[in-house]
């Protein structure tokens, strides 16, 4: 009786969750694939774009791929040492217990907070919006995502294969590289999708630290757009055209991420391959 229950539960939450998906997609089809055109896509904003005049969101696309993977691969290389340290082969227990606690609360922490604090900071130190403010508040935004995902990964590897290692004569920092991060990595993989998809379809945190311009950044230092803020801006004119774009430019940024996690799966099919289980 309870495991029929509890299987209903299970099917009823799926259910729920895909049909939430599946209406999502809808409507963004619906109502954006109308005003999805090449020329939007190619082009960056004209004179009276925002009031429905000619134009597209080149600018927005390429800036929203910067911020992401600027982002990701920062994250990315300081979260995996970080993981490894929080292993009890790195570090004690009560140190890897705080830390884990710490980027516990920072993952919850919401993205304004981040957005506000790095606008403080910029100011601080005289650093105005830009690319540059961006892809930091979004590092720092990815940050404890991808350092507990991949920690989570790795304390899943069993103990089995680092001792036969070492009985190999092996070092802990050759176990660590040739063991533990290969059999981890599809699940760091993961790890960086999960992170990626977060901070590209953000917008509270690179609101006041990456600004917004109609041209694409040519050095660390200018202004950059984002199809989040892009989303935002146009969705709140009154002109029917312009909020039709909007929508547009939110199938853009899920068409986005779906590649990304198409790309990711199959990646990490791959790595599977020689993965021991």
């Amino acid at each position: 009786m309870e495991e029929t229950i509890f299987k209903g539960l299970m099917i009823a939450s799926l259910t729920l969750v895909l049909t939430a998906l599946a209406g999502m997609i809808l409507i963004m089809l619906i109502k954006g694939a109308p005003a999805l055109t090449l020329s939007m896509i190619m082009e960056t904003p004209r004179g009276g774009y925002y009031l429905g005049k000619e134009g597209g969101i080149a600018n927005a696309i390429v800036g929203s791929l910067y911020l992401s993977f600027g982002a990701s691969i920062i994250a990315f290389l300081l979260s995996l040492p970080m993981a490894f340290a929080l292993q009890k082969d790195y570090s004690g227990r009560q140190f890897a217990r705080f830390t884990r606690l710490v980027l516990d609360v920072l993952w919850g922490v919401p993205s304004i907070v981040y957005g506000a604090f790095g606008f403080v900071v910029m100011v601080y130190f005289g650093i105005r919006a830009s690319l540059l403010g961006g892809i930091i508040v979004l590092t720092l935004l990815m940050l404890p995502i991808m350092v507990r995902s991949m920690d989570e990964v790795i304390r899943m590897i069993p103990a089995e294969l680092k001792e036969v290692s070492i009985a190999l004569g092996a070092t802990k920092l050759e176990t660590t590289f040739a063991v533990i991060f290969r059999q981890g990595l599809p699940g760091i993989v993961t790890a960086v999708l999960l992170a990626f998809g977060r901070g590209i379809g953000d917008a509270a945190s690179i609101l006041f630290t990456a600004g917004y311009t109609d041209y694409i950044p040519r050095s660390l230092y200018d202004p950059v757009a984002s199809l989040p803020l892009a989303v935002f801006f146009q969705i709140g004119t009154p002109i029917p055209e312009v909020q039709g774009r909007a929508y547009a430019s939110a199938l853009i940024l899920l068409f986005i991420v779906l590649i990304v996690c198409v790309a990711s799966r199959l990646l990490a099919r791959r790595f599977s391959r020689k993965i021991i289980r």
